[in-house]
């Protein structure tokens, strides 16, 4: 699959910056690791009085060997972060003696590090129940709401996905037959989904440990170390494969889009208005300092009649700010208007759904507020909308959850389906 980049964010500085930092990021994950997760790890068990030391050197404890499994783990998740180093100098005509390198900052190590653990979300068979708890009602909703329409001819709707992260659900929804456009503000999210969507020879390429940085809820040792595939499939396979039997009037080259940027902004741009006849957000709408906005750009681009469907919780990431309406900086991670477009492609974790984005006029906008469940729908009913349908009870989901741990995060998704009635 191919990308088609329509805006070059190294002809400004400061996206240069950040594009250089998340790139950067990628390229440190392996010595950062190493250092972080069995470094020091090391260093603390030979300071253990000699007995110990001894002890749990020995069966069935065997830490020194734990370690040494931990590093071959973070070498093989390293391996994929320079694949997607690689690529993203590829995409982006970046020279490997371009002043890029040292440009990552501890935020963004974290991000890296995040993403490459999403990628078992996403792009991991084990990890069908999780994408299938959270994406299967959306789509669902997709086709109820557009049944009318042949499936052949399904490419006729047009279908935004905000926060689409490693891009799977964007994947699914081209699957379906639909004409989606993804939209990530985040560059980690972006190269790594790039990376995933693009490049990738096929399924199961590539070996993925994604419990193995993490020494705490374990079971058993091996539980730790356990490995998955990714990806559970070859995307532009797939896609060709199923649209081949579905007998889809447009490829699926033309029928899957990404733009990169503030959702808050390009989607508020005079081009976008009514240009949507879906719109789906999952684990999202918490991202907004102010759910107004999100709103608001979302009356702007939905045509008359479209459909709004939402899943996930209400974890307000503004909410612990230092004071009211500040901003954890994070550093920006994208333009605030420029769209880049990445045909045939399609990102997300729980550090990246928080993305800040300082220096624009969107979401760095000041101000922010959070609501109980019912007082989102009312807030949208006060916008026009009507809302179709509505779960809460029943649902349930976590995220990049390790369904073997001794702690269970599970989160209680809403869901609704909400249509733009209110002309604008």
């Amino acid at each position: 699959m191919s990308s088609d980049v329509g805006y070059d964010p190294l002809s400004d500085p400061e996206e240069r910056r950040v594009l250089y930092a998340a790139i950067d990021s990628f390229r440190q994950y392996r010595h950062t690791a190493h250092y972080n997760i069995t470094h020091l790890r090391r260093r603390s068990f030979y300071t253990l009085p000699s007995s110990h030391m001894s002890l749990l050197a020995s069966p069935p404890f065997s830490l020194p060997a734990a370690f040494d499994a931990v590093d071959k783990a973070i070498d093989a998740s390293a391996d994929i972060a320079d694949l997607i180093v690689s690529t993203a100098l590829l995409s982006f005509g970046v020279d490997q003696d371009d002043d890029w390198k040292g440009k990552a900052m501890p935020g963004d190590m974290d991000k890296a590090r995040s993403t490459i653990r999403q990628l078992y979300r996403d792009w991991s068979l084990e990890a069908e129940p999780e994408r299938h708890a959270c994406y299967d009602p959306i789509l669902s909703a997709l086709a109820a709401q557009f049944s009318h329409i042949r499936p052949q001819e399904r490419h006729q709707v047009q279908v935004l996905v905000p926060g689409a992260g490693l891009g799977r659900l964007v994947f699914e929804i081209c699957k379906a037959g639909w004409t989606v456009e993804g939209n990530e503000i985040s560059y980690h999210q972006l190269l790594a989904s790039n990376f995933v969507l693009n490049k990738t020879p096929s399924a199961s390429a590539y070996p993925l440990h994604p419990w193995a940085l993490s020494f705490s809820n374990h079971r058993t040792r091996a539980d730790q170390f356990r490995r998955v595939m990714i990806p559970d499939v070859h995307p532009a396979t797939e896609l060709a494969r199923v649209s081949v039997e579905r007998g889809d009037q447009m490829h699926s080259s033309e029928r899957m889009s990404m733009s990169s940027g503030d959702f808050c902004v390009i989607y508020q741009e005079a081009e976008y208005a009514n240009s949507f006849d879906a719109i789906t957000t999952c684990f999202f709408i918490d991202t907004a300092p102010n759910l107004i906005a999100y709103i608001e750009t979302v009356l702007n681009c939905l045509k008359q009649g479209g459909y709004w469907i939402n899943l996930g919780p209400l974890l307000w990431h503004f909410e612990n700010a230092p004071h009211p309406g500040a901003k954890e900086d994070h550093g920006p991670d994208v333009s605030d208007s420029s769209s880049v477009r990445l045909d045939d492609t399609t990102h997300r974790s729980e550090s990246t759904r928080c993305e800040t984005y300082e220096r624009n006029i969107g979401i760095g906008k000041a101000g922010s507020f959070e609501l109980a469940d019912d007082e989102v729908l009312a807030l949208l009913r006060h916008f026009g909308f009507e809302i179709v349908q509505h779960e809460v009870d029943g649902l349930a989901t976590g995220y990049v959850q390790d369904p073997e741990s001794m702690l269970q995060n599970v989160y209680r998704p809403s869901f609704w389906i909400a249509r733009k009635m209110k002309k604008r």
